[in-house]
Formats: C-alpha cells, structure tokens, sequence
C-alpha cells in the first residue's frame, strides 16, 4: 500500500512541475497611450514581485513587434507609490532598470495617475530605445516602499510605446546641406555689414 501512495505521489509532482507556468501576455499597441501593470507578492502566483495578471496572479509581459524602418520608445513607469523602481527584462532578458529614487513609505495615499505621475520625479521611470524586431517585455520590482520598516512588495505602473520612421539618410544629408548654406549667407552677411 506505501508503494502505491509513493507512486501516486511522485506522479502527482510530476505533473506539478511539468506543467508549464501560466503566463499572461498583453499586446501593446504603439500610439494607445498607457497600459497598466500590477505588482503585488501576496497575489502572485510565484508570491514574487514581478508583473503579475491581477485576475489570477500569474506573470504579465507586453508584446509588440517595430516593423523594419521604425524605431520604438518604451516608457516604463512607476505610479503606484514613489519610491519604487523596477528592473524591465525583454524575453527574460535584461534589458535596463528605470530611474534611481530615494526609497518612499507608504503612507495609505491611493496610487497617483500616470501623467500626474510621469510629471513628478519622486516616481521611477525608464526610456528604453529600441530598434526593429520583436519584444516581451516583463518586469518586477527592484526597490520597494517601506511599510512599517519591510517592504510593501506590491505597487502598480504602466507601460507606454511609441514608434515613428527613421529619417532617410538622404533626408538627413540634404537636412545638413541647407543648415551648412544657411550658416554660410550668415557669414557671408556679417562679412559684408563689417565693410
């Protein structure tokens, strides 16, 4: 009878850990704005501190693909409670840390929007620059806000992208050409008023 318990439950862990973690993916569209990202440990799945899906605390990573002659400008932002930064990883990847702020205490004010918070420096945030190609970007925690000396461990954010076209390099030459003749009639100007 032991051997038949064991059996059952080396196979019942078996199936635990082959089963592949959920994860939550969210497309993120270029131009839509900002997009809202939870942290919080106690709902995690994994009692972490990355991005979670708050519905069933699983990880959440924001996909996109920039199209060949794009660039993207990602915004990652903190606006739950100053104070807290993030560490923002591409396929699991690093891919940077957003801006150092001093270590904030949580103090039961509600979470800032994100505009009010991207205007205030007391709230991290991170511009990455990124080239054509395809992206997962996920994220968690790197500092915390103190709550009553530990770590709050649970935060909210926001992701934003942007993309727009590099500039021709024929575009740019003749950019410089016409500021390089416009320089030059100044001089030319100024050598002839002297006279």
């Amino acid at each position: 009878m032991n051997k038949q318990l064991m059996a059952v439950a080396l196979a019942a862990a078996a199936a635990v850990t082959a089963a592949p973690a959920h994860a939550n993916s969210v497309a993120l569209t270029a131009g839509a704005g900002w997009v809202g990202l939870d942290v919080d440990s106690v709902v995690a799945a994994d009692f972490g501190n990355g991005w979670i899906d708050n519905t069933d605390g699983s990880a959440e990573t924001f996909t996109f693909t920039i199209a060949a002659g794009q660039v993207g400008t990602l915004t990652v932002l903190d606006a739950g409670y100053a104070g807290d930064t993030f560490s923002v990883t591409n396929f699991a990847s690093a891919l940077g840390v957003t801006s150092s702020v001093p270590v904030g205490t949580y103090d039961g004010s509600a979470p800032v929007g994100y505009d009010d918070a991207f205007a205030d420096p007391s709230f991290s945030r991170g511009v990455f620059q990124l080239q054509a190609g395809s992206y997962s970007i996920g994220g968690s925690l790197l500092q915390s806000v103190q709550f009553d000396g530990f770590d709050l461990d649970a935060t909210t954010g926001a992701v934003r992208l942007t993309t727009s076209a590099i500039p021709e390099p024929s575009s740019t030459a003749l950019l410089f050409g016409g500021l390089a003749a416009v320089a030059l009639l100044v001089r030319r100007r100024k050598s002839v008023n002297k006279i």
